[in-house]
């Protein structure tokens, strides 16, 4: 494990010149297991919880896949996007506006730790690989309280990203299975490339403890709509 990890500034300007990778709505982010399935439950789910959804908030948009994927089942009317690249941003919106012209679009450029969000404000809010970066305990519990208070009530928040496991044994395995995963979707030396700047820049957080942080923050109905190896795509109501 890195010592130091990575500034938001250094992972900005990584994502700076990654836009392409992110801005497949087929695929998703290749790097992730069950890209396109998570997307797909997650729009599913969120839908199903609240079918009249008018405003959502992406938390690391990226490319814009998953606001893109929810205005297919959503009538949403805005959508606030948040991501630390201005060009990340940038392809989003214009995706967006490509699809859907009429929505409102509040592209914010900044790290969510630092972003002050509305009260009760959006229907959905969504997280895809961003939360990964959050440091301590504190500002994971500062950012779930924030989008807990940015919600309505009855709605929905839900994330898609990289967990660890609490065993070591366990976590050698699912490591294992997603470099088998990375060497045979580009070789070994993508699989490298992918563990250094996870090691450089991630501090993931085992999947259950972040549904119980879901549970103590008052969500309720805190659900896990998919697993496989070392992702996972789970959420809750407010």
């Amino acid at each position: 494990m890195s010592a130091r990890k990575s500034t938001p500034e250094e992972i900005r300007r990584r994502f700076d010149a990654d836009v392409e990778r992110f801005s497949n709505l087929e695929t998703g982010q290749s790097a992730t297991i069950d890209a396109p399935l998570s997307l797909e439950l997650i729009a599913k789910a969120a839908s199903l919880v609240r079918p009249e959804a008018s405003a959502l908030l992406d938390i690391g948009c990226g490319a814009g896949n998953y606001t893109l994927k929810l205005l297919q089942s959503l009538p949403l009317k805005s959508v606030t996007l948040i991501d630390l690249s201005r060009p990340m941003l940038d392809r989003a919106m214009e995706r967006i506006h490509a699809t859907a012209p009429a929505v409102e679009i509040t592209a914010i450029q900044s790290d969510i730790r630092d972003t002050p969000l509305p009260e009760a404000a959006y229907d959905v809010a969504v997280a895809a690989a961003a939360l990964h970066h959050l440091r301590d305990d504190q500002e994971w519990h500062s950012v779930f309280a924030a989008v807990y208070r940015a919600l309505v009530p009855g709605g929905s928040f839900w994330i898609s990203d990289i967990v660890t496991h609490q065993s070591t044994a366990v976590q050698r395995v699912m490591w294992q299975r997603y470099g088998e995963y990375l060497s045979a979707l580009k070789g070994p030396e993508y699989r490298d490339h992918v563990f250094a700047y996870i090691d450089a820049e991630d501090t993931p957080r085992p999947l259950y403890w972040q549904l119980d942080l879901l549970a103590r923050t008052g969500f309720r109905d805190v659900d896990v709509l998919h697993k496989n190896s070392c992702f996972a795509a789970f959420g809750a109501i407010k």
